[in-house]
């Protein structure tokens, strides 16, 4: 029997952080700078079932009606089982989650980051950027993942911060530039697509490379331009960004957080509803970027209350 699958016709999305081996490449260990701790590569699931269940109960009272869970570590892929680590969920206890957020009314979403900053959760492969050992393993993952969410109408590709700066405190660092990353980008939308999915990604690549992303970019991708900051203005490339996708025909999930301060999300809306096309702003995400875990369930129910506020005010 097909799954019930929601699929709001204006979003309102959070971010869930499932798997967490997304930032640094160093292995997780009691020697390291604290603040590392959170953001390092762990050979077990950091991640706790009783916190997302009191948090995804506040996301359904807040009116969001979207989860993007981002999986790295999360699940034992069957095509690839060498990926999981201490704790990994199996396909059938994932699934089992899916449903129950589902029939809460949520469309659940997966997100898997390609970017090569963001990565690591692919082990070894990580280290095999751009041959065809990387994408035969990458094109495996994504058709496990389509087929572990029941074929769904979006699927996040991840692909920011794709730079020297953002890798300089990896322990090996490497990144696609000019025709590479987008011989490699343009080959996971056609892998996405091929799938049944509709890629979706973070725009932050337009910043520094606008022409090119306005020319090259398929306009079948959906775009998730962030902006975190209180102020909005065109001075700002991230801010500006909004605008020129919409005038280039970008359909967008515009994205914001509580992650730098408490008013950036109802001022992102204002924002975007003031000077964005109604028919390609799809809706808007709030990415708190929070660990799932009890230490971080007080700053993730505030993003989830400035989310509902700013549900509330849009509604008025």
């Amino acid at each position: 029997m097909e799954r019930t699958r929601p699929k709001p016709a204006f979003i309102w999305s959070y971010l869930a952080h499932f798997g967490v081996n997304s930032w640094k490449d160093v292995p997780y260990g009691p020697s390291l700078p604290a603040k590392w701790l959170t953001s390092c590569y762990a050979d077990h699931v950091r991640f706790s079932e009783t916190s997302w269940r009191r948090l995804s109960d506040a996301l359904a009272k807040a009116g969001c009606n979207q989860i993007v869970i981002d999986l790295a570590e999360i699940v034992q892929y069957p095509s690839h089982p060498e990926l999981a680590v201490k704790g990994s969920w199996s396909v059938e206890k994932l699934r089992a989650e899916l449903d129950r957020l589902r029939g809460m009314g949520f469309e659940v979403i997966p997100k898997m980051n390609f970017s090569a900053t963001h990565d690591t959760w692919l082990k070894d492969y990580h280290r095999m950027l751009s041959t065809e050992e990387y994408y035969r393993v990458c094109e495996d993952l994504i058709r496990d993942v389509v087929e572990m969410f029941d074929h769904p109408r979006f699927f996040h590709l991840g692909y920011d911060e794709e730079s020297h700066d953002c890798q300089k405190h990896h322990l090996f660092a490497v990144c696609r530039q000019g025709d590479l990353w987008w011989h490699d980008f343009l080959w996971f939308v056609n892998v996405t697509e091929k799938a049944g999915s509709r890629p979706w990604i973070w725009s932050d690549y337009s910043w520094y490379h606008k022409d090119e992303f306005l020319k090259r970019m398929p306009r079948s991708v959906l775009q998730s331009n962030w902006h975190y900051n209180a102020e909005f203005n065109a001075t700002q490339v991230d801010t500006n960004r909004y605008l020129d996708l919409d005038k280039a025909g970008f359909d967008q999930v515009p994205a914001g957080s509580n992650f730098l301060c408490d008013t950036n999300f109802a001022s992102l809306v204002k924002f975007c509803d003031a000077n964005c096309s109604k028919e390609r702003i799809k809706g808007y995400m709030m990415a708190p970027w929070t660990f799932t875990l009890e230490k971080y369930e007080a700053k993730s129910l505030e993003a989830v209350a400035q989310m509902a506020a700013a549900i509330k005010a849009r509604k008025s």
